[in-house]
């Protein structure tokens, strides 16, 4: 039991590393976690331990957060941007922003390691499934499907989706696209 908790411990600590915003708490989080543990309460430094790897899920989370769009010329990016760690849809990473210019009204949302994305892959794999989804097409060399109501999708290795909807001409939903860090976020 103690080498699963400190093995969990350190899983933590390494993930901790590389993430340098909300290390204070973080820090804190693990603190408690290691001192109800020498104290024996087992419960107490479990919850600790889950809590810290929450903290965790939300750093991911506002990283994915920044390969959205600055908004285009002419457009804005509405208040109300959301990243977050997904616990529905099998877990994973989520972020959006909303872009407006006039009338015109865009979403963009980036899934990550989740199980949505996961049966989406399966789709984007099948030359047959991808055709009825769409017209397929390539922007900056990655293919994307342009769906009838305008939506646009794309996965990047097999893991991260991305859709872009909402009421725009399907020009400016492939500018957006266009202007996104497509080998940042395959990197993600």
């Amino acid at each position: 039991m103690k080498k699963i908790f400190r093995a969990t411990l350190a899983a933590l600590l390494i993930g901790a590393l590389s993430v340098p915003a909300q290390a204070d708490e973080f820090e804190d989080v693990l603190q408690l976690a290691l001192e109800a543990y020498q104290a024996g309460d087992i419960n107490a430094a479990r919850e600790e331990v889950g809590y810290a790897a929450q903290l965790l899920r939300q750093l991911k989370a506002a990283a994915l957060g920044a390969f959205l769009p600055e908004a285009l010329p002419d457009w804005t990016r509405a208040e109300g941007d959301s990243s977050a760690a997904m616990m529905g849809f099998g877990g994973g990473l989520a972020a959006s922003a909303t872009y407006k210019r006039g009338n015109d009204i865009i979403e963009i949302q980036l899934m990550a390691d989740n199980a949505m994305v996961n049966t989406m892959a399966m789709m984007f794999a099948n030359p047959a499934m991808m055709g009825s989804m769409g017209k397929m097409k390539r922007i900056k060399r990655q293919k994307v499907v342009i769906g009838e109501q305008g939506e646009l999708q794309a996965l990047l290795e097999k893991r991260i989706l991305i859709q872009i909807t909402g009421r725009a001409p399907i020009e400016d939903k492939e500018a957006y696209f266009a202007a996104m860090d497509i080998s940042g976020l395959k990197d993600f």
